[in-house]
């Protein structure tokens, strides 16, 4: 049998992989590069990777939205709007999906939601990703853009963003590096070892952005009612000294009865995606039932 490709697009890298259809989580690393930069540059990149190992299941995970095989919205590589995967690599099966959706398979399959039947998944690095498991089954929606946390609002005052969500604005990495600049730190990472440290003014800038997190989260949760919170994607090596002040400000927002959802980081840290990737690419299209 085929051994499955699995493809973690990015906004600025495409990571490769290679696993064995019985054993998707255990995979071995096949090279790292910059995302490709338009259409035909991606099509020879991924074609080449096929070609090389000799693969016929290849699992990608994309930073938008798809049904299907069909890229529907990818902002940050416009280039694959609209496109259909399986017309432009037609010697393989796909199983593509969601970023975000993907890193959840994952955590659901062998990870930190390993045997949960509801959870939330937030993957908060450039942007914020996010997916949820709602009775052993991921929630795609209509257009496969369900659950898109990082749109999530707690202002009323805020004139929107046409590319930019609310909550990504205030607690992506992008938005934590800002904040750290801020107040003297080099980055994101700068101010979270600060703060890890005992930094009082590294503490005192993210109180916001751990307030907004936590805010947007008591919403989510008092609408779907999970068995757990998982943190990934970058900031989730933040875990240890965000977690507390996010469940102080979700807690305030809940009653009683939903305060015990616990938030935890994932287990797959940044391989969440593309172990996702690998596993789509040995169930293909109908990926999205945890077995």
């Amino acid at each position: 049998m085929s051994r499955i490709l699995a493809i973690d697009l990015g906004g600025t890298q495409l990571r490769a992989a290679l696993c064995e259809p019985g054993n998707p989580v255990g995979f071995d690393p096949v090279g790292t590069w910059p995302a490709p930069k338009d259409l035909k540059g991606f099509r020879q990149h991924v074609t080449a990777l096929v070609a090389d190992h000799g693969v016929r299941l290849l699992g990608i995970a994309v930073p938008g939205t798809v049904s299907g095989t069909a890229c529907l919205w990818i902002p940050n590589l416009p280039y694959l709007d609209g496109v259909d995967l399986a017309a432009l690599f037609p010697a393989v099966e796909i199983g593509l999906g969601h970023d975000a959706q993907l890193a959840l398979l994952a955590e659901a399959t062998a990870g930190a939601a390993e045997g949960l039947s509801d959870v939330l998944l937030v993957a908060i690095g450039t942007g914020i990703g996010s997916a949820v498991l709602a009775g052993s089954r991921i929630v795609r929606g209509s257009s496969g853009s369900a659950c898109s946390f990082g749109w999530a609002c707690a202002d009323l005052d805020d004139a929107g963003h046409d590319r930019d969500g609310w909550l990504e604005r205030h607690v992506s990495g992008r938005a934590l590096d800002r904040i750290g600049g801020k107040v003297g730190f080099r980055d994101g990472f700068g101010l979270v070892e600060a703060a890890r440290k005992g930094n009082a003014a590294a503490i005192s800038a993210l109180v916001a952005p751990t307030r907004a997190l936590g805010v947007s989260l008591a919403g989510a949760v008092a609408l779907l009612d999970p068995q757990a919170v998982v943190l990934s994607g970058g900031v989730a090596a933040a875990a240890d000294v965000l977690v507390a002040p996010v469940m102080d400000a979700m807690r305030r927002q809940l009653p009683p009865h939903l305060r015990g959802v616990r938030i935890t980081a994932g287990s797959f840290g940044p391989n969440a995606s593309l172990t996702g990737a690998a596993i789509a690419g040995a169930r293909g299209l109908e990926w999205d039932r945890i077995r």
